[in-house]
This record gives structure tokens, C-alpha cells and sequence, in this order.
């Protein structure tokens, strides 16, 4: 088995491979990262989202915001961020994955239609895939 830095290594790598097969499938070369972070008075991050677009598509894959800062539309603030991002680069829709445990409520309050949901990930829970129609 590879140590967690060679994984880490080896995911960048795959998910290179993969991007250059699934381009050159689809025609679609447009694929960038998007990000964005909240910081305190102290210049550390309290609040950050990550993701992709590519084809005219936003994932975001992670949105976190500390227990403290909670509740202050930080949130929001980083989801409404990266769809103006999203719309800039051309794209029609943001998805995103959650768990049950996590803030549901809070993605379909900001418009995000629950589309499919696996049951037991991880065990007693629900991953939940959520997805937004973005309009100009």
C-alpha cells in the first residue's frame, strides 16, 4: 500500500489522465479550478469553497465554514461567490455533494433542487447530490 503522500500523488495524477481522456471525448478544454476563502483579522482562513468548472459545469467539492463563523451568511456568501464565477465562465449549473449529517436545508433554502441520494455512505447516513440551474 502507498503512504498518504504518494496517494495524494497518484489522485493528481489519475485526475490529470482522466481530465485529458474525458477532454478529448467531449471537445470541452476549458476545464479550471475555482475557489474562494473567507479570512479573519488574523489572515486565517474561517470560511472556503473548492471545485471545478469544465463544459459548462461547476462542482463544488468542498464548502466549509468554522463552527464559529456559522450562521452569518458566510456561506452563502461563498456558494452565491463561486455561481457568479460559475455564469462568468459560461457555465449553466452547479452541483455538489453533501452528506445528511451536514446542511441540507441550508442548499435547497439557496435554490439547490436534492437530485439523488445514496443511502448507508458512509454507514447510518446519506451522501446527497444536489444541483442548480444558473440563469443570467
Amino acid at each position: 500500500m502507498l503512504e498518504e503522500a504518494e496517494c495524494q500523488a497518484l489522485e493528481s495524477f489519475l485526475a490529470d489522465r482522466i481530465y485529458e481522456f474525458n477532454s478529448s471525448e467531449t471537445g470541452h478544454f476549458d476545464g479550471k479550478l475555482i475557489g474562494g476563502s473567507i479570512l479573519n483579522e488574523a489572515d486565517q482562513v474561517v470560511a472556503g469553497f473548492s471545485g471545478h468548472t469544465w463544459g459548462g459545469c461547476c462542482e463544488i467539492t468542498h464548502i466549509w465554514v468554522e463552527q464559529a463563523y456559522r450562521g452569518h451568511g458566510y456561506g452563502k456568501a461563498l456558494l452565491q461567490s463561486a455561481e457568479s464565477e460559475a455564469l462568468r465562465r459560461g457555465c449553466t449549473q452547479v452541483t455538489l455533494t453533501t452528506h445528511s449529517f451536514q446542511a441540507p436545508e441550508f442548499y435547497e433554502r439557496l435554490g439547490y433542487e436534492r437530485k439523488f441520494e445514496i443511502v448507508d455512505r458512509p454507514k447510518g447516513h446519506s451522501d446527497l447530490i444536489y444541483i442548480k440551474q444558473l440563469s443570467k
